[in-house]
């Protein structure tokens, strides 16, 4: 007696969509939950939306690339934990457009880095690694004390994350070029570095 299954098998076409529905039903039965529950879509209790300055920062490490060699996610084992902090929770990230997640781990991962080194501390690793770390094989940066930010469009980017559901008040919109205006990509960069992972440090 032939398999029931040996018409899919052997026909690609329909191996194909039967794969792609399987794949979406299951798909649908884990990520489905998630969209209801309160500790995947609700701030953790101490969260903040990020200030003019350490948004643009934000920017900046996207445009450099960071996050191609930095995670920004402590997964619930005992060895990163032990290394990094609290292992992360979806609440911090709610606010977050687009996820920088990462996915590998040239250097440390930065989830919880803010206030673990001092301003110092971290626009010398930018400008030179090796004057702080002599094994890093992180390039430096040292184009960020150069570059001279002027907010112009600092307050766009505050009312497009607003419309995402992050409650800035009129207010910081209205004073976000003023507080970017004359401060250099670093100053930027290390704002940015100094609050990641203030809600649950």
């Amino acid at each position: 007696m032939k398999n029931k299954h040996e018409f899919i098998e052997k026909n690609v076409g329909w191996l194909a969509i039967m794969i792609i529905v399987v794949i979406s039903f299951g798909g649908l039965v884990e990520i489905t939950p998630l969209m209801f529950q309160d500790q995947t879509t609700q701030p953790v209790k101490n969260l903040r939306p990020y200030t003019a300055l350490e948004l643009e920062g934000r920017d900046i490490y996207i445009r450099e690339g960071c996050v191609g060699c930095h995670s920004q996610m402590i997964r619930p084992f005992r060895h990163e934990t032990e290394r990094y902090g609290h292992y992360s929770v979806a609440g911090e990230s709610v606010w977050e457009h687009p996820f920088l997640w990462g996915s590998k781990r040239t250097g440390p991962d930065l989830a919880r880095v803010g206030g673990r080194y001092s301003d110092d501390w971290h626009r010398w690793h930018l400008e030179n690694p090796r004057l702080v770390v002599p094994e890093s094989v992180m390039p430096g940066y040292p184009w960020l004390n150069e570059n001279i930010l002027d907010g112009k469009l600092t307050a766009k980017k505050m009312e497009v994350f607003r419309s995402f559901g992050v409650p800035y008040t009129d207010e910081q919109i209205q004073g976000a070029e003023k507080a970017v205006a004359g401060h250099t990509e670093m100053d930027a960069i290390v704002a940015y570095l100094q609050s990641l992972g203030h809600a649950l440090q």
